[in-house]
């Protein structure tokens, strides 16, 4: 594997990697932000609780008799099984819908009155008074769909204020002062209001919300928050589950709608009888005139012919001839119940209602007919009620419900040609033994005529009574599918807001929040901060890391002797790293300043050495070799002559533009001098060997402070004298993706002798670095400040 090759891997991995012990670090250095946000958090999470309503779960449990489910359960009413009226089967699996149908939680609302709503104020919570509030308002002009709010203010013990009416087209202010059990006239409608138990001097002053919602709105709200589920898939038990903020409306809510769904099941079983006792109740007053009227007409004849019993006299064919009328009676009898059924199935006024049952009619194949056509038409009412007409099972309902009504018609058609024909053979033999008492007198025929009218409206009156005693009964026990057997229940602590949930939830993200802000900023952040960000990342030996300064400390150079601060100790391990580097450079005395880009405080950690080894003994010479802005020149007071003056030829002797004892008597300084108008030329005489020939003789040490190489060519002009080249990283200046420049730069040897030094390190923050306050500022093309 090539080298570069194998340093972008090792780079690669050093990346990926996640050190336990830095993000340990980061949260130590740290630590405040993260107390802020979780303050912060856990102050918002508090706030949420107090604001938040508090909601209460309230459940029932209610058992469906179903027998597709194999409950077992015998119904209250098997003993009366004979008429019929309990043949229908419930299923748990549609009964679990029928709950949770739009139509069954509107009758819930418009009972309860659920869309409109009374709440007050208290702290930052909204509370629901529910059945608490201090007045009733009814709005008697507003539309089941229409919307506003206002709010009632209780003034005294007789006069309440309306206010801040708030609707689509009105917004209003002004209050309407109303007396109790008074209506008033509102810029929402009119208005009635009636005091509550809980109107109390405690409701004085205190304002209530008063909100008109939508009804359509209202039930689909409680339809959403209402939750139907089978207790288990084996048994028959649903329960109904409704979270609110008010107790008291929950548990109103599931118990009555418990109650209205038993009520449509009582209704829906009882539609029958209803039909079946209007019929009798109607044929009834029609014979019981009918038969008053015969019973007058016998009365008035035998008075008028002074007629006696003579039964006697023709006792014999009499008997014969009631046994004829007895069976001319039933079949009769017959004949009219038959007529009127189908009187009642052509009838268009009826087409959509059930057809009488139980009637009495001897043909049981038209009853079992009458009795599937009504079990039909009340399962497509059913649909029809929760979906439409057109839906394809209705249709398809109706199509059968039509067809089977043209087989009863027709059964019943032919049911009367048979009756006729019984009832004309069974007049034609009495006609026969009425001819064999022809010596009776006519009178006698007449009376006999009449009483058999009598016996035929007595015998169909006595059977109608009894029909409506069974009917009646039959109606009194029907029973419904559904038996409570939880009624709403709860806990009284609420279910939410979780404030321990809550809380736990808002500790969690005060940590998460600066913990992901600082991951960002690892993320993102592509300067060199830290040791670790050199190491493993190039092979360019390190010679140390040098803490920034405090900003309150202005002096250059920092390093004093006995000295035991961080920068101090920083500069003494450089200073001992550097005899290492003698092992490609036996002589090593003339030590090179640069860096990538200006900024990086060459100037600052070149003086710093230099008096470091100053303070061993060593005779030092700093040298601003910075010939085009002198950087170093000016944080020193020195004189006009420096390097460039020897260079151009000026001046001759080196010992006239070295400046002595300005910081140390061990270290001296050489100016950069006159800024040169050819400053590379200058850089390249040969006149530089001399300098820094002469320079050796003198010195033990001999520090060039340069500029950045990656700005412009002087460091690499001058490198060509230096034993030692050391280049300064600004920690937070230099971008890591320039390392790998770095690292070809000390393969490729264009500086002699490379190592590097961090400077700026900032140990209290990890990952971030501090500036100095030195720099270049030249016109030609970079910037520095060192």
């Amino acid at each position: 594997m090539e080298p570069n090759q194998e340093l972008e891997n090792l780079q690669q991995q050093e990346e990926n990697e996640l050190n336990l012990g830095d993000i340990i670090q980061i949260v130590r250095a740290n630590w405040y932000w993260f107390a802020l946000s979780v303050v912060v958090c856990m102050s918002a999470a508090f706030v949420y609780l107090q604001w938040a309503p508090k909601q209460y779960t309230r459940t029932a449990s209610v058992l469906i008799k179903d027998d597709t489910k194999g409950s077992g359960a015998m119904s209250e009413a098997s003993a009366f099984s004979d008429l019929g009226m309990f043949s229908m089967k419930s299923s748990v699996d549609n009964e679990v819908l029928v709950f949770q149908s739009r139509q069954l939680m509107q009758n819930v609302v418009k009972r309860l009155k659920l869309d409109i709503s009374y709440t007050q104020k208290r702290g930052l919570r909204t509370t629901e008074l529910y059945t608490q509030s201090p007045v009733h308002l009814e709005f008697p002009d507003a539309e089941p769909n229409q919307q506003f709010r206002l709010v009632a203010t209780a003034i005294d013990e007789g006069k309440v204020a309306l206010s801040d009416f708030e609707a689509d087209s009105v917004d209003v202010s002004d209050a309407v002062t109303v007396a109790l059990n008074d209506t008033v006239q509102t810029p929402v409608g009119r208005v009635v209001v009636t005091p509550t138990l809980f109107y109390t001097t405690a409701y004085f002053g205190t304002p209530v919300r008063v909100t008109k919602s939508d009804l359509d709105e209202t039930v689909l709200h409680f339809n959403r928050i209402l939750q139907v589920a089978l207790a288990s898939k084996t048994a028959t038990i649903i329960n109904l589950t409704l979270q609110d903020e008010s107790i008291q409306r929950a548990e109103d809510i599931v118990n009555t709608l418990i109650a209205i769904y038993n009520e449509d099941v009582i209704n829906d079983k009882n539609q029958i009888t209803v039909n079946t006792s209007d019929f009798i109740n109607d044929r009834l007053i029609i014979i019981e005139k009918e038969l008053g009227n015969v019973d007058s007409h016998i009365e008035s004849f035998k008075r008028e012919n002074q007629l006696t019993d003579i039964v006697s006299e023709t006792g014999m064919y009499l008997k014969e001839s009631s046994e004829y009328s007895r069976e001319g009676l039933s079949l009769e009898n017959q004949l009219t119940l038959a007529r009127y059924i189908r009187s009642y199935l052509v009838d268009p006024s009826k087409e959509a209602e059930l057809i009488p049952a139980n009637t009495g009619i001897s043909d049981s194949n038209v009853e079992s007919q009458i009795g599937e056509y009504n079990a039909l038409l009340l399962k497509r009412d059913r649909l029809v009620s929760s979906s439409s007409n057109r839906n394809p099972v209705v249709m398809s309902l109706n199509s059968s419900i039509q067809a089977m009504k043209q087989t009863i018609v027709r059964s019943v058609d032919n049911l009367i040609v048979s009756l006729n024909i019984q009832i004309k053979n069974v007049r034609s033999r009495e006609e026969q033994n009425v001819r064999r008492i022809s010596a009776v007198p006519g009178q006698q025929k007449q009376v006999l005529s009449i009483e058999r009218q009598q016996k035929i409206k007595e015998e169909l009156y006595l059977y109608l009574l009894n029909k409506r005693e069974e009917n009646a009964l039959s109606q009194a026990i029907t029973e419904s599918n559904a038996r409570i057997i939880d009624p709403a229940s709860g806990s009284k602590k609420p279910v939410a807001p979780k404030s321990m949930m809550v809380m736990l939830a808002s500790l969690i993200l005060g940590c998460m929040i600066p913990a992901g802000v600082f991951w960002m900023q690892a993320t993102m952040d592509t300067k060199v901060r830290t040791r670790k960000d050199l190491e493993g990342r190039m092979t360019i030996p390190f010679l140390g890391e040098i803490p920034s300064r405090e900003k309150k400390d202005k002096n250059e150079i920092v390093v004093r002797e006995g000295g035991r601060d961080s920068v101090s100790e920083a500069f003494r391990i450089v200073r001992t790293n550097m005899d290492f580097m003698r092992v490609k450079a036996k002589d090593l005395k003339v030590v090179m300043f640069t860096s990538f880009n200006p900024g990086a405080g060459k100037t600052f950690v070149s003086m710093n050495l230099a008096m470091s080894f100053a303070l061993t003994k060593k005779k030092v010479v700093l040298v601003d070799l910075d010939v085009r802005k002198g950087t170093l020149t000016s944080h020193t007071a020195g004189s006009g002559k420096g390097v460039t003056n020897f260079l151009s030829g000026k001046v001759t002797d080196v010992d006239e533009i070295i400046s002595r004892n300005e910081f140390h008597e061990n270290l001296d300084i050489i100016h950069a001098g006159p800024v040169p108008p050819n400053p590379a030329e200058l850089l390249l005489s040969d006149r530089l060997e001399t300098l820094i020939a002469g320079l050796k003789e003198r010195y033990d040490y001999v520090i060039l402070d340069n500029v950045p190489s990656g700005v412009v060519a002087d460091a690499a002009i001058v490198n060509r004298v230096a034993d030692l080249t050391i280049y300064v990283i600004r920690a937070g200046l230099f971008d890591r993706r320039q390392l790998p420049d770095l690292e070809r730069m000390y393969r490729q040897e264009k500086l002699r002798n490379l190592c590097v030094i961090l400077n700026g390190v900032n140990y209290k923050r990890i990952g971030y670095g501090y500036g100095y306050g030195y720099g270049y500022g030249y016109g030609y093309g970079y910037g520095n400040k060192e």
